[in-house]
């Protein structure tokens, strides 16, 4: 079965300003995001690609558009499926005042108990990720051989649940993963089992040194994982 290649979207206004984007419209790249999805071609020179499929939001569509032009004929595919979570009432709100919502405590210790008031739960949201993957296995599989490669950009929750998934993992341990923007994480799969092969890797190590607040713009106490993802590296 062919391996996957799962980006997440390079960092955006939202990431910096500390804010839920969910699918709030109109949320672009930052400066330092479009610098990232401009040395994604580079960064991935070396794999021979079959195909690459996209949430539809503008901010997977930047992170790509060098990719594309880099390679202008492969073939390219919208997938609401990997779309960011329907956060509902939450979207564009900031992260700080979130954080003292009752529901947050929820998200952080019993994730797959979480539903967002006006969207959607992370049960729903891994269902319909998990789903769009398997359904783009068959496919690549099918049209380009067992051994292909392909790749996917959505967003820092559907990719932890991905991986979640990929690793046999209860849906309530998924906010231990952490994917910065931008990041590549790649999984094998296979008849017996998918093989976690890279994780959230950007290319380079400066996301690994301590920082002075937590992501997110202090979005939350130290330990809390950053729904939706956080900025990445200072």
């Amino acid at each position: 079965m062919p391996t996957l290649i799962l980006v997440r979207h390079g960092r955006s206004t939202a990431n910096t300003g500390g804010v839920l984007a969910g699918w709030t419209p109109g949320v672009a790249l930052d400066e330092r995001g479009t610098a990232q999805a401009a040395a994604l071609p580079d960064r991935l020179r070396e794999i021979p690609l079959a195909a690459l499929v996209t949430s539809p939001l503008q901010r997977c569509r930047e992170t790509v558009a060098p990719l594309l032009a880099a390679r202008p004929e492969l073939p390219s595919h919208t997938d609401e499926r990997i779309g960011e979570c329907h956060y509902g009432d939450w979207s564009g709100r900031k992260l700080a005042e979130l954080h003292d919502e009752p529901l947050m405590t929820v998200v952080q210790q019993h994730p797959s108990a979480a539903s967002f008031p006006g969207g959607e739960s992370l049960r729903a949201m891994q269902s319909r990720a998990v789903e769009a993957v398997r359904d783009w296995n068959a496919r690549i599989e099918r049209e380009h051989g067992a051994d292909a490669v392909y790749l996917m950009c959505s967003h820092g929750d559907p990719i932890k649940a991905i991986v979640a998934d990929a690793l046999g993992m209860h849906l309530d341990l998924f906010q231990r993963i952490s994917v910065d923007p931008c990041s590549v994480t790649a999984i094998r799969y296979s008849p017996l089992r998918p093989y976690l092969l890279r994780l959230g890797d950007t290319g380079e190590t400066a996301s690994l040194a301590p920082r002075e607040e937590p992501s997110g713009g202090g979005a939350g106490a130290a330990g809390d994982a950053v729904v939706g993802g956080g900025a990445g590296a200072p």
